[in-house]
């Protein structure tokens, strides 16, 4: 994208392309995109350049991270009938959690939603029985889905534990046939898409604003050997360069 403003700065433009570089996508994007957007940096399109195979994300899981906390009872590591083992319970729970009926629902975009046993904190020493376990769960909610019924699901299946919201970010859903995402999809020859993960698409979205993942092709995110292809690259460029040369010719 920076390759690409350099291009557009010796072109003779019909509108106006800013891009914005920010540090906090991967921590929640508060101080970076959020506040921007909160300051009037909007436009009539928003491109985020994750990698999509130079296919079009319109859709994106909305996420609800929780944090519980599974109380148990004390005991001699030697006795453990005598308490009850936070670690236990909390994997009871756990399993519980993975035959709700939301966790089984499907859209035209995604096969089901997701959950993650992202973190596990529990037990000091060898010899006790554990009285408490913390839970960190990382929910990825379709859209149209209403994180509120599954926030009080949670706590339905965690009676006893308190359940507290780490982390709320809204889905994205970008319709298919807005003007500037059509001529998107034409001048890649790409197909549409729902992203399993989120990005800053959301807080454009949140403004009514057609927000888009859009970006060269690679694979293993968050995992080993991430990579991105180069060659996609250089097709990246050239595919917004056109897009944005020729944004309004459709409209004559």
């Amino acid at each position: 994208m920076m390759v690409l403003m350099v291009k557009l700065a010796a072109s003779s433009l019909n509108c106006r392309v800013v891009l914005v570089l920010v540090p906090d996508e991967e921590s929640g994007g508060e101080r970076g995109t959020a506040h921007l957007v909160k300051q009037g940096i909007i436009g009539d399109i928003a491109i985020c350049g994750e990698p999509t195979n130079l296919n079009i994300a319109v859709q994106a899981k909305g996420i609800l991270q929780l944090l519980v906390e599974v109380p148990g009872v004390a005991a001699h590591g030697s006795r453990p009938w005598l308490g009850t083992n936070a670690i236990l319970k909390a994997m009871d729970h756990f399993r519980k959690l993975t035959s709700l009926p939301f966790f089984q629902e499907s859209t035209l975009f995604f096969h089901q939603p997701s959950l993650n046993l992202a973190k596990i904190q529990a037990g000091h020493v060898f010899n006790q029985v554990p009285d408490r376990c913390a839970l960190g769960i990382d929910i990825r909610y379709l859209p149209g889905q209403n994180p509120d019924d599954i926030l009080k699901a949670v706590r339905e299946v965690m009676a006893g534990s308190e359940v507290r919201v780490h982390f709320h970010g809204t889905p994205v859903e970008t319709k298919t046939d807005d003007v500037l995402v059509s001529r998107l999809c034409r001048h890649a020859g790409a197909s549409f898409f729902g992203q399993d993960g989120s990005a800053d698409t959301r807080f454009y979205a949140e403004q009514g604003i057609p927000a888009v993942e859009f970006g060269p092709a690679g694979a293993n995110h968050h995992g080993p050997g991430e990579y991105v292809d180069i060659a996609s690259l250089c097709d990246y460029v050239r595919i917004l360069h056109e897009f944005i040369l020729h944004i309004k010719d459709d409209e004559q």
